[in-house]
C-alpha cells in the first residue's frame, strides 16, 4: 500500500491505534470486545478481573491478554473500559485518573451525584478523558434522528415518554445485589433518564412510586418528571414485562422511536395534518462500537469530555436517579462510607 504523503512532501503515517483495556470480565465486557473490532485503529491490548478465571477465558475468546494486577493493565493502555458493577466504577476510575488514562465508563457513571462530583473532579485535576458510556445518542437511528428534525421539526418538544421492564430477570443476577449498587433504576432507568434530559433539559420535580424487591433493591419503579422544558414519564423494572419503545411529542408532531429504542433502527415521525416518516438505520458490531468510536475521536483531538454525553448530561440523569431512590428509601450499603469523602 502506497503511503500518504503531505504537501511538503513528507511521508504521513497513521496515528498509533489507541490500546484499550477492559476492567471487568462479563457480559458487557464481552460486547465491547467484539465491538472493537469495528472501530478503526483500536487494539484490545488486555483484560482485569477480581477472579483471575473469569479474565483467562475472556481472554483466550477475545484474543488478548489477562494482566496480573490491575495496576499492571493500566501500565499497557491509552485508555480504559470500566465494565465492573456500579459500586466499583469510582475506584477503578480514579486509579485510573491517576495513571493519566482516559475512561470509559458504563453507566451509571456513578451511583449517585455526590460520587460522580468527584469522579468528574478527578478527572479534571489529571487533566483526561472521562466519559459515561451512553450508547442511544451514537447510534446511526438516532443520529438520522437529530438530523431529521432539525430540518423537519415537530415543533416545540413538551413530552417524553420511555421505559423498560424485564420479567425474567433471575433472581442471581447482579441486578438484584443491593451490595453492588443493584436495581432497576441505575440498570435500566439511567437510559430513560438520558432521553429526557436530551429533549427536555434538567429535572425540577421528580415525583416516584415504586417497590422495594426481597433482596432491597428497587425491582420496579415508575417516574413523572418536570423538566425545564416540558414533563416526561418513565419506567423501569425487573420483574414486570414492559415494552421498550419510546415515544417523544411537540406541538407540530411527534416521534416514536420502536423498541428496543436504546439500540434503536426505527423510528416514525408523525405531523399534524397526518403526513409520516419512517427512519430505518440498521447497527452493526452490537452498538457499543458507535459510542466507542466517538470516545477515540474526542481523545485523538485531546479533550477531556464528551460534547454528546457532557459531565453535565451525566450530571442531570444521575440526579434524577438520586431523586427517585430518596422517594422509594433506597439506600446503598457502601454509601455510609462515601458520605464522609469530600467532593471539593
Amino acid at each position: 500500500m502506497e503511503e500518504s504523503k503531505h504537501q511538503d512532501g513528507v511521508e504521513s503515517h497513521p496515528p498509533r491505534p489507541i490500546r484499550w483495556g477492559i476492567v471487568g470480565a462479563g457480559h458487557i465486557a464481552g460486547r465491547f470486545a467484539e465491538g472493537l473490532s469495528f472501530v478503526q485503529n483500536v487494539k484490545l491490548v488486555g483484560v482485569w478481573a477480581r477472579r483471575g478465571v473469569q479474565a483467562e477465558e475472556f481472554a483466550r475468546k477475545h484474543g488478548t491478554r489477562a494482566y496480573a494486577s490491575f495496576d499492571d493493565l493500566l501500565d499497557g493502555v491509552d485508555a480504559l473500559y470500566i465494565a465492573t458493577l456500579p459500586d466499583s466504577h469510582s475506584h477503578y476510575a480514579t486509579r485510573a485518573f491517576s495513571a493519566g488514562r482516559a475512561v470509559l465508563c458504563e453507566k451509571p457513571a456513578a451511583v449517585s451525584a455526590r460520587e460522580l462530583q468527584h469522579l468528574l473532579n478527578a478527572a479534571k485535576a489529571s487533566n483526561v478523558l472521562f466519559m459515561e458510556a451512553m450508547k442511544p445518542p451514537f447510534y446511526p437511528l438516532f443520529l438520522k434522528l437529530t438530523e431529521h428534525l432539525a430540518e423537519d421539526p415537530i415543533g416545540d418538544i413538551g413530552f417524553v415518554r420511555a421505559g423498560c421492564s424485564i420479567a425474567d430477570v433471575p433472581l442471581d443476577h447482579p441486578s438484584f445485589r443491593l451490595e453492588r449498587g443493584g436495581g432497576a433504576l441505575l440498570n435500566i432507568g439511567i437510559y430513560e433518564a438520558f432521553l429526557a434530559v436530551r429533549f427536555l433539559g434538567s429535572a425540577i420535580n421528580v415525583q416516584t412510586l415504586g417497590k422495594l424487591g426481597q433482596t432491597g433493591v428497587d425491582s420496579f419503579a415508575s417516574l413523572n418528571i418536570l423538566h425545564e422544558n416540558g414533563i416526561a414519564q418513565i419506567f423501569c423494572g425487573l420483574d414486570l414485562d414492559g415494552k421498550g419503545d419510546a415515544f417523544i411529542a411537540g406541538t407540530k408532531g411527534s416521534v416514536t422511536i420502536h423498541e428496543n429504542w436504546w439500540n434503536p433502527s426505527r423510528a416514525t415521525v408523525r405531523y399534524l395534518g397526518g403526513r409520516a416518516v419512517e427512519l430505518h438505520e440498521p447497527f452493526q458490531g452490537g452498538g457499543l462500537n458507535y459510542e466507542t468510536a466517538h470516545f477515540c475521536e474526542v481523545m485523538r483531538s485531546g479533550g477531556i469530555e464528551s460534547p454528546v454525553v457532557t459531565h453535565a448530561m451525566s450530571m442531570k440523569m444521575i440526579a434524577i436517579m438520586d431523586a427517585a431512590r430518596a422517594e422509594l428509601g433506597l439506600i446503598y450499603p457502601f454509601e455510609a462510607r462515601l458520605a464522609g469523602r469530600p467532593t471539593h
